[in-house]
This record gives structure tokens, C-alpha cells and sequence, in this order.
């Protein structure tokens, strides 16, 4: 067995080599934000998060991610629950995710709904608004010629609006939804939670949480106290900016629920507990418990009515 680690400004990518197979984990860089989701949820202890000093009149740096070769175990959990899809598995250079595939954990849902009859032609406020740049307009011909000045053609009718978004890599900060004018495109969130914080505990003149925050418009600076505060409508509890916070009381944040596939793994049930909290994870075996109960009753009827 062999073991590989090689970086680039844009990828990191670790290796482990067998005499048959070949398994390799890619982080994305220029995708990644730092938020430590993936360090946390990792069952080998694999990931670590860096912290860069700040320097005097920039920006906060984002924390970044080192990923120790001789721990990692290719399951891909850090791919299933990044909430930016920065990371990707191989096997024998074939995208391949083991816990996906023995069931044991399950996918984050991005329910993205978009209904492009509703969209007016030449509208780009989606792709404008999206804070990562995963959304793309193109207008088509009935033929599917693009067209690249629709003001030039006098009969729009002929033509047809397309909304192309990256979906393994958005967040669902919904942002997109909001700035939409013809309500054309739905989006639920994955993460939910709370985010707080208190002003008065935060440092005068600081603002490194909304460096590196990675959705605009989920923290802004306030006119009136000159303090970084909250809209929770646009959050995607990534939680990066409680990673950079100095001071540990200043901001608090909450994961109460992730939205995922059907899962009957007690794998996940850990993870869970994690990412969330005791609580959260007890609410979510009762839920599980319900439906199964449900499915039990719903059987029996069926089984007595035939």
C-alpha cells in the first residue's frame, strides 16, 4: 500500500494506492470556505482546519482545510454532507461514494424548483444574485441556437429562457429565490438552525465573521451601531464564521435539522448528533420510529383487506 498527498493552488488531493485499487479524495479550494463541517463529522479524525492570521487593513482569510493521507478512509462522508460539494471520492478514478452505496448514510437534499415559463426574457437577477456563481442564463431559439443579445430580435415569443444551476454545489441559501421577480425558481433549505449575535460582546470594529462569510446578505453591517448583524432568511449554517470568531461568546449558532434521503443507518444516527445536537438527533430517531409504526399499521390494513 502506498499513500499519496499532492497540492496545487486550486486542488489538494490525497491518495492511497493498493496492488488492485486506487482510492483518491479531492478538495476543491476555490469551493471550499473553511467551515469545519467536514472536520467534524469525519470518523477518523482525517481533517483538519487552519486558521490564518489577519492582516492589518484586509480581509479575514478563510480557514482552510488539511487532510492527513495516513488517516483517511475514502468513505465519503466529508463529500456527502459539504455543504458546497467541495469534495469528491474516487475509486480506480470512478466517482463512487462507499457509505452511499452499503446505504448506511444518507444524501443532503437539494430541492431546487425552477419554471422557466414564468421568466421574462433578458432577466438575469438569479444568476446576479447567486453569491458563488453557480447559476447560469442562457436564452435559446426554438432551434437551441443561443442568443446573446435579445433586444436585437423583435419577436421574443420565439425564444425560451434556460436556468442552468450547479446543484451539487449550492448551499440553498436561497437568495436566488428571493431576487427572482417572477417567483420562478422554489428552494428549501438543507441546514436549519439559529444564529445569534450579541453586540455587546463583540470587539469594537470587528468584523471577521462577515469576511468570510460566504452568502451575501446573511450578515451585514448595521448603518446605526457599526456591529455585524443577522438575516437568518439567507443563512445556510455553515458555521464558518463561528470558526474565526475571537471571541467564543459572541456568536452562537444552532444546527436543529438537515434535510436528507431516508436513512436507517445508526452511523448517520452519530453524525447526526454531531452536526446538530443531542436533542435534535433524539427528535429524529422519534420520527423515524413514528413512520415505521405508521408502515406497520398501513401493512397490516392492507394485508387484512385482501
Amino acid at each position: 500500500m502506498k499513500t499519496l498527498k499532492t497540492e496545487n493552488e486550486k486542488t489538494l488531493t490525497v491518495e492511497r494506492i493498493h496492488h488492485a485499487r486506487r482510492y483518491s479524495l479531492t478538495l476543491q479550494k476555490p469551493t471550499c470556505v473553511g467551515c469545519q463541517i467536514c472536520k467534524t463529522i469525519c470518523p477518523k479524525e482525517a481533517i483538519e482546519i487552519q486558521k490564518h492570521p489577519k492582516t492589518t487593513g484586509q480581509k479575514t482569510p478563510h480557514p482552510t482545510i488539511n487532510i492527513q493521507e495516513q488517516k483517511c478512509h475514502y468513505c465519503g462522508i466529508c463529500s456527502i454532507l459539504c455543504p458546497y460539494g467541495a469534495i469528491t471520492v474516487q475509486t480506480d478514478n470512478e466517482p463512487t461514494i462507499p457509505v452511499i452505496k452499503t446505504e448506511s448514510f444518507p444524501q443532503l437534499l437539494r430541492e431546487i424548483e425552477i419554471d422557466t415559463t414564468k421568466c421574462d426574457i433578458g432577466c438575469v437577477d438569479c444568476e446576479k444574485a447567486c453569491p458563488i456563481n453557480l447559476i447560469k442564463v442562457t436564452v435559446r431559439t426554438q432551434n437551441g441556437e443561443t442568443v446573446q443579445d435579445t433586444e436585437s430580435i423583435p419577436n421574443k415569443e420565439n425564444l425560451k429562457v434556460d436556468i442552468n444551476i450547479k446543484k451539487e454545489n449550492c448551499p440553498c441559501c436561497r437568495l436566488c429565490e428571493m431576487k427572482c421577480p417572477d417567483d420562478a425558481i422554489k428552494v428549501k433549505k438543507i441546514f436549519h438552525g439559529t444564529i445569534k449575535i450579541n453586540p455587546e460582546k463583540c470587539p469594537e470594529g470587528c468584523q471577521d465573521c462577515l469576511d468570510v462569510c460566504p452568502i451575501t446578505g446573511a450578515l451585514y453591517l448595521s448603518e446605526e451601531d457599526k456591529k455585524v448583524h443577522v438575516n437568518e432568511l439567507y443563512c445556510v449554517y455553515c458555521g464558518v464564521c463561528k470558526i474565526v470568531c475571537p471571541v467564543e461568546e459572541a456568536l452562537e449558532l444552532q444546527r436543529t435539522s438537515i434535510r436528507h434521503t431516508p436513512v436507517r443507518s445508526g452511523a448517520w444516527n452519530k453524525a447526526l448528533e454531531k452536526l446538530t445536537s443531542t436533542k435534535e438527533m433524539t427528535k429524529e430517531l422519534r420520527a423515524k420510529g413514528l413512520t415505521k409504526a405508521r408502515e406497520s399499521v398501513e401493512k397490516r390494513l392492507a394485508w387484512r383487506a385482501t
